[in-house]
Formats: C-alpha cells, sequence, structure tokens
C-alpha cells in the first residue's frame, strides 16, 4: 500500500462539462507537475481528472512493483469514470503521460482529442535496455534520476529524485508495443515540443506526428526543458491546451 501522500502531490479534479479532460503526469511525476494546464481547463468549463498514477508521489518505494500495465488500468478506469459523466474527452499528458494518452486513444476511438507535450512515445534504444537488465540481474533496484529539467531556477517539481528499474523496464516494453497502435489514433492531436529537452529527445514528437492518422498541430516551445507545463512556457502551454480544447469539444 502507498505511504502518506507527498503535500501538493495529490489527485485533483474539478467538476464542470459537458465536456471533460482527463490530465495525466509522467514518470516518476505527480499531479502537481500538470495542475497549472489542469486548472486552465477547469476555468474553460471542462471537467478535468488529473489521476496521482499508482507508485507516484509518496515514496520510491511505493514505485518500485508497479509496472506499466498498473498505470494504464488507472488511466483506463479514470477515463471510463469521466466519460461516463461527461462527453466529449479531451486527454493531455506529459512525457509517460502522453505514452499513457497514446495508449488509451489507440483502444477507446471515442475519445475526442490528444495533446502530448515533450511526448515519450520512441522505443528506447537496445544499448540503454540492456544495461537496464544488467542492474536489474545484478540486483539493483533504482538508479540515480535526472533531476527536474526546468530552464527556470525558480519552478520547482514534487517528484522523485530516483529511477525505479524494474517500472523503466515496464515502461520501455510497453513502448515497443505500443507502435502498431499508434496509427489507430485518428482523433485530433496536438504535439507541443521544447526546443531543448534533456529526458526525452524532440525526434519522438516528429515519430509520433508521423504515424497517428488523425490530424497534427504541432507547437514548438522555445524557452521550457522537458517540464515544459511549470517551466517558462507554461502559460503558453495552457493558453494552447485550452484553445485546442475549445475547438474540439463543443
Amino acid at each position: 500500500m502507498d505511504g502518506p501522500v507527498l503535500p501538493g502531490a495529490e489527485a485533483w479534479s474539478s467538476p464542470g462539462g459537458p465536456g471533460g479532460a482527463l490530465v495525466l503526469h509522467g514518470f516518476t511525476g505527480t499531479p502537481a507537475t500538470v495542475r497549472p494546464v489542469a486548472e486552465a481547463l477547469a476555468r474553460a468549463g471542462l471537467a478535468v481528472e488529473v489521476p496521482r498514477l499508482p507508485g507516484h508521489g509518496t515514496r520510491i518505494e511505493d514505485m518500485v512493483p508497479t509496472r506499466f500495465a498498473d498505470w494504464a488500468a488507472a488511466v483506463e478506469a479514470t477515463y471510463l469514470d469521466l466519460r461516463a459523466r461527461c462527453s466529449p474527452v479531451v486527454v493531455v499528458g506529459v512525457s509517460m503521460g502522453a505514452t499513457l494518452g497514446c495508449w488509451l486513444a489507440a483502444r477507446h476511438p471515442g475519445i475526442a482529442a490528444v495533446v502530448a507535450i515533450n511526448p515519450l512515445v520512441l522505443p528506447a534504444e537496445p544499448a540503454l535496455v540492456e544495461l537496464l537488465g544488467l542492474m536489474l540481474d545484478a540486483g539493483e533496484t533504482l538508479s540515480e534520476g535526472v533531476g527536474p529539467d526546468l530552464a527556470d531556477p525558480d519552478a520547482r517539481e514534487i517528484a522523485y529524485d530516483r529511477s525505479p528499474l524494474a517500472p523503466a523496464r515496464s515502461l520501455y516494453e510497453a513502448l515497443e508495443a505500443l507502435q502498431p497502435d499508434l496509427p489507430g489514433i485518428t482523433c485530433p492531436v496536438l504535439i507541443m515540443t521544447s526546443a531543448e529537452d534533456h529526458v526525452v529527445h524532440p525526434d519522438n514528437s516528429d515519430h509520433l506526428a508521423a504515424r497517428v492518422s488523425g490530424p497534427v498541430e504541432r507547437v514548438r516551445l522555445e524557452r521550457s526543458f522537458h517540464v515544459a507545463t511549470l517551466d517558462y512556457d507554461r502559460d503558453l502551454v495552457a493558453a494552447r491546451v485550452v484553445d485546442f480544447a475549445d475547438r474540439v469539444v463543443p
């Protein structure tokens, strides 16, 4: 069972409607990472749900036994609950949150649109996967994290400072499995990409744009690093997401 939730890392929701938005944080992150976007969508009149993914936002040991299947199941359950109350629904995700958003959209054609902010969609490099396997075989469970990737020195992210290895391997496996599903995404997709990202290479955004079947819009974020929802471009990100949602959700 998860330990106490870190202050500010709680799941977040806002009533509204009739349209809805499901907003997803990334690997080792928390709902606080995407709260500025979620709040902007709520102010625009949407019902918003921001789940805290299993194992996240408490202590790193709680994340070690979790896998991509656990996060995907939690996201799908939240979407189905939101969809039962609101229609249509937009899915917004950052980094692995965008991975989960794409996974969900490929399985639920009723999703109105996907917003992918610095999305992680490319399979991992074989050398990285091999190294991860060697570390796990040696009995290691955690590695050093890269730290918050933020250009704004005053910005802060609530996230773990280490990375759990077995959950990371499950994410890499999920990325491989996701590839044939990407063309099944037929809804409009907004892809927002930081010009400089030290966590997820911008090639991921190009790959997503090339593989989905729905119409694609692109936004380049010139002043932010990976965690663009909290960085210098946070107001731009929120405004463009709200504008996009306003056009696809009547």
